[in-house]
């Protein structure tokens, strides 16, 4: 078992990403999302409040996601990097 007591994850430790945006959609978006792709982390989910949908972002190549899909309230989310891990957008969202 890993430890972070002397260092912190890296990027291949992390399975998947989930930012909460309300007033940082576009920041998240163009900013972050780049950003965690060069770093390699496998997925991000952003759980985009204004528009009351969930956006996974996962297989990044290059800086970029190559895969992306947009999950309205009423669906389920299904991780692709954590088998078995499936939410509700309605109960993510209230």
């Amino acid at each position: 078992m890993i430890f972070y007591r002397h260092a912190h994850p890296r990027p291949s430790d992390v399975l998947l990403v989930i930012e909460v945006a309300d007033t940082t959609v576009e920041t998240d978006r163009t900013i972050k999302l780049p950003l965690y792709a060069q770093a390699g982390i496998k997925e991000v989910w952003l759980i985009n409040l204004p528009d009351e949908r969930i956006e996974l972002y996962v297989a990044p190549v290059g800086g970029a996601y190559q895969t992306s899909q947009h999950c309205q309230r009423g669906a389920d989310v299904q991780a692709q990097t954590i088998l078995g891990l499936a939410v509700s957008v309605n109960d993510i969202l209230g």
